[in-house]
């Protein structure tokens, strides 16, 4: 009798794994093509990283001020970047449950619609040849009278969307005239509109629309809200915006959920037809990657720029001195805003200084910082693609000042630093101060989260706690996030809560005013480096 039950345990066992062997465990994929690099990661069902793959993004300047990237050649990488995560991951194509991506935003592209071939290279958002358009845009009597007709309709109606056009300022950042220079500049572009021949997408619509071999064209509400092209109250693309740039609006996309079925991956390309459940814009998806899930969560992502993004729930954020306001993400009845401010040059500065030799590998420059009490009266602006809010000026210049025959690397590294965390201050402030949600919590994630100079600086300077987590690349776990929720692979967002990890917390350690006189000093600095260039292009 005992035997027989012994068999028939053994026969179960034989049998479970038997079962398992049949059905390989699954993963998700999270990819996060960014301004410089493209990232993949290969996710468990606890989150784990089980395997990675990155590239360098081939940045073009075939004019000062221009930025493009090659939109045939980012295609490749990306093919190549995740099918060379996978094998790392020791696992098969049919092992992937489902691909989640995120794409740098207001970088776009458009093509024929009958050929898929683009009319251009790919127009960076660092891209500044649209900067004296923007400039005359900004200072036209029509934009004036945009602002004082607004301001009226505000003041009788009280309707924010009116309180939002009374403010308006267009910079080089937004697309709509870059994409009117575009339309102004490149015949092709602007006879191609005109036939309905045009289709005009953001990195996420590109790369979709190549992996599913141009049988699907979209994006999600997190990229459309990026564009300055989007009417976040009317959740539609802005007539208004495209009758004042004589630019169709059916030259762009269905805009879809950001956690939705968007369609299957081609199989020639990857050998498996996998889903593609997620499109989510880069800043976005970190903020989702960290959970900050409700009104008041802040994260701040130091990659190539510095992003602060603060939940605001389901209220759109109306600014006055240029906080942007986003769509977070739109699940089904779920809408989520944020209000972002932005800094563009934070690991800009850190790889310009890398390629003149101020030091060998990124992780020194915070070892270089601590070896020093100050930067020795040297003070660093970092304006590579201008200055941004609350300064707005696409015309200031990167400067060092303060240079003396004593000044070392180290004080000019320190400078630097010193920098980032100076702006980071400025967003924080811009934010505290004007959205009126208390802030429940900071997060940070980005390559540049990882310099503790920086961070510690920067919880001293805002006097908050400032939580690092385990994995700073949280744009690729924020799109495996959203892929996954999608399809079920995650239940919902409490069970995402329990996985996210935190590495370090850093705790204010000398006051603000220990900072002030040399934040005064670099201020001067800054409005020293103002108005630099009469033009960019």
């Amino acid at each position: 009798m005992k035997r027989d039950a012994a068999e028939a345990l053994e026969g179960d066992v034989t049998a479970a794994a038997a079962v398992s062997m049949a059905v390989p465990v699954k993963y998700m994929l999270g990819v996060d093509v960014g301004s410089t690099v493209i990232r993949c990661h290969v996710y468990d069902k606890a989150a784990a990283i089980k395997g990675v793959s990155a590239k360098q993004v081939e940045i073009l300047h075939p004019q000062p001020g221009w930025v493009e990237m090659d939109p045939e050649s980012l295609w490749t990488q990306f093919v190549d970047v995740v099918k060379e995560a996978v094998q790392a991951a020791g696992i098969k194509m049919n092992q992937i449950s489902a691909l989640g991506l995120a794409t740098h935003r207001a970088t776009f592209l458009t093509w024929n619609k009958e050929t898929g071939k683009p009319f251009h290279n790919f127009i960076s958002w660092q891209d500044r040849r649209a900067a004296d358009l923007v400039k005359s845009w900004n200072r036209s009597f029509l934009m004036k009278a945009v602002h004082g007709f607004s301001s009226l309709l505000h003041f009788f109606t009280r309707i924010e969307l009116f309180l939002m056009a009374s403010t308006l300022t267009f910079t080089t950042q937004h697309i709509p005239l870059r994409l009117a220079w575009v339309l102004q500049h490149i015949p092709e572009v602007e006879q191609a509109a005109k036939d309905d021949n045009c289709c005009f997408g953001t990195v996420d619509t590109w790369l979709l629309y190549k992996l599913t071999k141009g049988t699907v064209y979209a994006t999600d509400y997190s990229n459309a809200s990026t564009t300055a092209f989007f009417d976040p109250f009317k959740l539609q693309w802005s007539v208004v915006l495209g009758k004042l740039f004589s630019i169709p609006i059916s030259i762009f996309p269905p805009v879809k959920d950001t956690s939705h079925m968007f369609g299957l991956v081609d199989a020639e390309i990857f050998g498996e037809p996998i889903p593609v459940t997620a499109l989510v814009a880069d800043q976005q998806a970190a903020m989702f990657g960290e959970c900050c899930f409700n009104p008041g969560d802040v994260k701040v992502t130091m990659g190539t720029g510095s992003f602060w993004d603060i939940n605001t729930g389901s209220r759109v954020h109306v600014s006055r001195t240029g906080l942007y306001p986003l769509i977070g993400w739109k699940i089904g009845k779920e809408l989520t805003y944020l209000a972002e401010g932005n800094a563009s040059d934070t690991g800009n500065t850190i790889k310009w200084a890398q390629n003149l030799d101020f030091f060998t590998n990124a992780e020194e420059t915070s070892r270089m910082a601590y070896s020093l009490v100050n930067s020795g009266g040297v003070c660093f602006v970092p304006s590579f693609s201008g200055l941004q809010i609350p300064v707005n000026d696409p015309c200031a210049c990167t400067s060092f000042m303060g240079i003396t025959s004593s000044t070392t690397k180290n004080h000019l590294v320190r400078a630097m630093l010193e920098s980032i965390a100076f702006r980071n201050k400025q967003l924080y402030e811009t934010i505290a101060r004007e959205v009126d949600v208390p802030i429940t919590y900071i997060r940070a994630d980005g390559g540049v989260s990882k310099n503790s100079f920086v961070m510690q600086m920067t919880s001293d300077l805002i006097d908050k706690t400032i939580d690092k987590p385990v994995i700073t690349d949280m744009s690729c776990l924020g799109a495996a996030f959203l892929a996954g929720l999608a399809i079920g692979f995650w239940s919902d967002k409490e069970e995402l809560k329990k996985l996210r990890q935190t590495d370090v917390v850093f705790k204010p350690q000398k006051g603000p005013k220990e900072y002030e006189l040399t934040m005064n000093n670099w201020t001067k600095a800054v409005q020293r480096s103002l108005h630099w260039y009469s033009q960019i292009s």
